[in-house]
């Protein structure tokens, strides 16, 4: 599969299989997000793999899921929750106003090889915090950006051409739909508006 078609078929994922990520899977995804660009090349992140059966469900209960749909819909059910997380960190030392830009293609970066090895991927910025700065013993000088969640997917959400509202929802069948700005609606050629 090209890069090109795995962007295309990228979707998050928020129904995996219970079937546990290799740890070297998991090492892999994070190489590839610390070869992320980064401004002024200060690589301001720091990743903790969570994959512990004791650790799993524990950052699980920090996690906020699917804000559009309706509680019993976002957030997977018992036996469909992530098997792993990435918990990407703001690491203050090296802190730029660039930093959420470097995060943000590391976290790309991540996803992407996750899917190229078959593993499922959900990006989460609502955290708990506090609550999981605690759980995983992160030391006061490092900030919590958001947390990837991963594992086998459990569903194929699938995307479409965006009509009057971006928001997304599962049918009748529990398919995930992803509505999705058109290319004529978002790219302009040489001058801003012209198609």
């Amino acid at each position: 599969m090209s890069v090109y078609e795995i962007v295309q078929k990228r979707r998050s994922i928020r129904r995996f299989q219970p079937k546990k990520v290799p740890l070297i899977t998991l090492r892999k995804i994070v190489d590839s997000g610390r070869m992320g660009p980064s401004a002024m090349n200060l690589q301001p992140w720091e990743f903790i793999i969570v994959d512990s059966p004791e650790l799993v469900p524990k950052v699980f209960a920090t996690l906020k899921w699917a804000g559009y749909l309706p509680k019993d819909q976002g957030a997977p059910p018992q036996g469909e929750e992530p098997t792993a997380y990435i918990v990407v960190l703001r690491n203050q030392k090296y802190k730029s106003k660039w930093t959420g830009h470097d995060i943000g293609a590391a976290m790309e970066n991540m996803i992407l090889v996750a899917l190229e090895e078959g593993v499922g991927s959900c990006w989460i910025a609502s955290v708990n915090r506090p609550a999981l700065m605690e759980l995983l013993n992160i030391p006061d000088d490092f900030e919590i950006d958001s947390v990837l969640a991963l594992g086998y997917p459990n569903e194929e959400p699938v995307a479409f051409d965006l009509d009057d509202s971006v928001v997304y929802y599962r049918d009748e069948q529990g398919r995930h739909h992803v509505p999705k700005r058109t290319m004529e609606s978002v790219v302009s050629h040489n001058t801003f508006g012209a198609r």
